[in-house]
């Protein structure tokens, strides 16, 4: 289905859920879509709790699909702001942001904090060890991937013969690339796919509840840092034309709004402007509702609950 008609579809759709309230909104009321995946929606819980608790305003929560009708519902002024744009993952918006490049018929209203980044990671107890588990530092100098080759038979495993080993991307179709960037930074090492992400998280989980070493491919944000307590390996910086002998490109998320939001809710725009929800503090909420199955609206009030003295000093 072409961007075209997905967009004009999703609009239609977004019309006929929003009925008259959207086209008379009444003042400290706006409309926001609830992005459909749990980092997403833990960043627009976030800002739509200090909202609503602080500001006076009521936020009207839909339910659609993100990616291209998110962009034209917000150009049409049927939603107010989105929160969590990736922008690697919805080149939609450069047609309408002025900051990418578009026509400004949708204006970027700040970074959230939250930063996509991929890489390489090990446990910590493979370099500090770990005196409470009775784990000796195994590779106490192990910084980035030129330190890796000196440790292959550390990383060994059934697959990999004499080569050490890395849990790579679960999925093929991800094209990540794995074996060809060992191979091309001289790595020593065999990538191995699990070939799901469930297969993936269950090997990583499984080794260092046994105290193993291993280096695995993972990315952030994601529960897992905050389930296991990991380390990033130096890969060298990202570069599009020599990747994937690189890192890959991070993508800084972004909050978006109609226009119109500059002039009439300047203090919301000054409140998403200063809004800085990290890696880690989304992590550990992803981790309550995807792993403990909390329920989100509850993880999230807890955490702002816990943490008034962070989220305050975003206050406008």
């Amino acid at each position: 289905m072409s961007f075209r008609i997905r967009a004009a579809l999703a609009s239609a759709i977004l019309a006929l859920s929003l009925g008259a309230v959207t086209s008379a909104q009444a003042a400290g009321r706006l409309t926001a879509p609830d992005p459909d995946w749990t980092g997403g929606l833990v960043t627009c819980l976030v800002a739509q709790y200090i909202l609503e608790n602080e500001m006076d305003y009521r936020i009207k929560r839909v339910t659609m699909p993100s990616g291209p009708g998110v962009f034209e519902g917000t150009r049409s002024g049927d939603l107010d702001f989105a929160c969590e744009s990736w922008p690697s993952y919805n080149p939609a918006g450069d047609k309408y942001i002025k900051e990418f490049g578009g026509d400004g018929s949708v204006a970027y209203l700040g970074a959230t904090g939250i930063v996509g980044k991929s890489g390489y990671f090990v446990p910590r107890y493979v370099i500090e060890g770990d005196a409470s588990r009775g784990i000796p530092a195994s590779a106490p100098d192990l910084k980035s991937y030129k330190d890796l080759n000196k440790y292959g038979h550390m990383f060994k495993s059934l697959e990999s013969g004499d080569k050490g080993s890395l849990i790579g991307c679960p999925v093929a179709a991800w094209l990540c690339e794995d074996q060809k960037r060992l191979d091309m930074l001289g790595v020593d090492f065999h990538a191995q796919a699990l070939g799901s992400e469930t297969a993936h998280w269950a090997e990583i989980q499984a080794k260092y509840k046994r105290g193993e070493p291993f280096v695995a491919y993972a990315w952030a944000p994601h529960w897992i840092h905050a389930a296991l307590d990991l380390v990033e390996i130096e890969l060298p910086p990202y570069d599009e034309a020599k990747w994937p002998a690189t890192n890959w490109a991070q993508d800084v998320t972004h909050f978006h709004g109609n226009p119109k939001m500059l002039d009439e809710h300047s203090d919301v725009v000054k409140l998403l402007q200063n809004m800085n929800l990290t890696n880690e503090m989304q992590a550990g909420m992803i981790y309550d509702i995807d792993v403990k199955k909390g329920d989100s609206e509850e993880v999230v009030e807890s955490w702002m609950e816990a943490n008034e003295d962070i989220w305050r000093k975003w206050l406008p």
